[in-house]
């Protein structure tokens, strides 16, 4: 499973995405967006979204932080 969340330091919501991948022992990708203009604009294309978080599960894109949606899209 290839899980990549594109986020800012700052963002708080950023930061509750990947603490809940971390409790659920998911290893990912983590992208600073704001340090990274060729990464953001590849958020940007696959996603339609300038705001961050931006989980992307294999393909599957959950903006924002959505418990619900990220336990779905990864089975747990």
């Amino acid at each position: 499973m290839q899980v990549t969340v594109y986020s800012t330091p700052t963002c708080p919501y950023c930061k509750h995405v990947k603490s809940f991948l971390e409790d659920h022992k998911v290893a990912f990708d983590d992208i600073d967006v704001s340090a990274d203009k060729d990464k953001a604009e590849e958020m940007i294309q696959k996603s339609g979204q300038m705001g961050v978080p931006v989980t992307d599960i294999d393909g599957e894109l959950i903006i924002g932080f959505d418990k619900k949606a990220l336990k779905k899209a990864l089975g747990i």
